[in-house]
């Protein structure tokens, strides 16, 4: 048998979807992980801390913060000795940036991100196209997505990109699953309530879709955040219909999935989107935007759910009437997405992630 592939994974935080796919991949015979985050947790982390297995550790370091962004600085490097693959996820680090350029032309480097956002104009877009540079050399990349690959591709012709979305653990939102749809249906919304997220999108279509006589209840899972401000601009006489659960735990999480018939994640811009994961591991239908990095691999069109051009209210509420106008198309979509959960379990997340390690060593 050959030797198992050492990989060094540098992450960010210890997110509960990223450390899902660590275990499965400590698991297997022929890899071998270490894992090295560059801090506990971010200021606004929703994630509480656990503690670490034997082969994930933090590094010291500190921050600092520019016009929303935030530049992790550690005092070390990772040592990658031992490593036959460096695995980066992110490069806003002072860490990144120094391994990437540490190891080029010694141990083979990929980078794994999700889809890059667009550079801001002026001088922050000139540093941010500086921090990217030494992207340009790593030997390829792990693109979260169909949608991030397609980036990748496009930014950095004649690079090895290979494709490999985000998995988590599903099981817990698998059991009990209740029959669906209810009356009225649920519409589940669970993320932080911003702009960005695209809540006030959802709300405008939600009094759309009450205004079309449909009856249906409204469910919000998340931090408040601007959701008062978002309410007055639809009217008063919708608001009893709408839930305001506020901020859960992630083990609190599959009980309020389990009281959904829909699951809806608007957002204007996400890179991926785990919940969307979440959802169809559920048995939820799916409405997502274009913007969701998600949606090309986990909604399948008029099969388990949508996806609406972002920003577009009255497009995710011809979707989501669409569905709940008609319980039997609702109930397929069900089906559909329940059926399509086991393809992105995180033991298949494994096989993927081994696949394209064993790849690179060889290469």
């Amino acid at each position: 048998m050959p030797r198992a592939v050492r990989v060094l994974f540098l992450s960010i935080v210890p997110s509960p979807y990223q450390r899902d796919l660590f275990a499965r991949l400590a698991a297997r015979d022929d890899v071998e992980v270490r894992v090295v985050y560059c801090e506990t947790g971010s200021p606004d982390s929703p994630w509480p801390e656990k503690d670490l297995a034997s082969y994930e550790s933090v590094m010291p370091g500190f921050y600092l913060s520019w016009g929303g962004s935030r530049f992790l600085v550690n005092a070390s490097v990772p040592p990658v000795r031992d490593a036959d693959v460096v695995v980066c996820n992110g490069y806003m680090t002072l860490a990144a940036q120094r391994l990437m350029r540490r190891c080029r032309g010694q141990v083979p480097v990929l980078f794994w991100g999700e889809k890059m956002v667009a550079a801001s104009p002026g001088l922050k877009g000139k540093v941010q196209r500086w921090i990217a540079r030494p992207l340009q050399h790593v030997d390829g990349f792990v693109a979260i997505g169909r949608g991030a690959k397609e980036d990748y591709e496009r930014r950095y012709p004649g690079k090895p990109v290979h494709s490999i979305p985000y998995f988590c653990e599903m099981e817990p939102f698998r059991e009990d699953r209740p029959h669906r749809p209810r009356t009225p249906p649920v519409i589940l919304f669970c993320g932080q309530m911003i702009e960005r997220k695209g809540l006030d999108i959802l709300l405008n279509a939600f009094a759309k879709v009450r205004e079309a006589d449909i009856k249906a209840r409204l469910l919000l899972v998340g931090r408040e955040e601007d959701l008062p401000v978002m309410l007055r601009e639809i009217p008063e006489r919708f608001h009893p219909d709408i839930e305001n659960a506020g901020f859960q735990a992630p083990e609190a999480l599959p009980a309020f999935f389990r009281r959904a018939d829909l699951f809806v994640l608007p957002s204007r811009y996400d890179g991926w989107g785990v919940v969307v994961n979440q959802a169809v591991g559920a048995g939820l239908p799916v409405i997502v935007s274009d913007a969701v990095g998600a949606g090309p691999d986990l909604v399948r069109e008029d099969s388990n759910g949508y996806v609406f051009p972002s920003g577009d209210a009255d497009a995710l509420a011809d979707s989501i009437i669409r569905l709940l106008r008609d319980p039997r198309r609702l109930a397929a979509a069900s089906d559909a997405s329940w059926k399509l959960a086991p393809d992105f379990f995180p033991e298949r997340g494994a096989e993927m992630w081994a696949e394209v390690l064993h790849t690179v060593r060889r290469a």
